[in-house]
């Protein structure tokens, strides 16, 4: 075994520092790695949550339509003068969607003979800033008012 003098071992006091220094950028690199992909995860939550949230009121609004039969929701817009169980579904969709998507949020119903049609856009600046868009279509039982939208 070799025998270490003084200045050797200063010398091995200086290199554990640096290993010291090194691992810490190492450290510091892959801390701000995990956040990135935390941030990344929180975004696509946040997006999924939204198509979520879109997927339930288009569904709310399709069974108001098959509960109601005789209405005629395409050919309607909520506010305009509607009174019964017509004018509060539509009045409880436009709400829902503008609450769900804020005040740039677009819903739509199209019912073609038996097809319904339910459609949701909004802005999801949390996930890119795009427009992103749910689409509902269904079949219904016949007997249902056909309108156009």
């Amino acid at each position: 075994m070799a025998h270490m003098s003084r200045s050797d071992k200063r010398w091995q006091r200086g290199v554990t520092l640096i290993e010291v220094l090194v691992a810490k950028v190492i450290l510091s690199g892959g801390l701000l790695g995990a956040a990135a992909v935390q941030l990344n995860a929180l975004k696509h939550t946040d997006s999924a949550l939204m198509t979520t949230q879109a997927s339930f009121i288009a569904y709310d609004m399709l069974d108001r339509i098959r509960a109601n039969p005789a209405a005629d929701y395409a050919g309607q817009s909520a506010g305009s003068g509607l009174h019964g169980v017509l004018g509060q579904d539509l009045s409880d969709f436009k709400r829902n969607v503008r609450q769900f998507g804020g005040a740039s949020a677009k819903g739509s119903i199209a019912i073609n003979e038996r097809q319904v049609a339910i459609t949701l856009q909004w802005d999801d600046t949390r996930a890119g800033g795009q427009w992103q868009t749910f689409s509902l279509t269904s079949q219904i039982a016949s007997g249902f008012a056909v309108g156009a939208s």
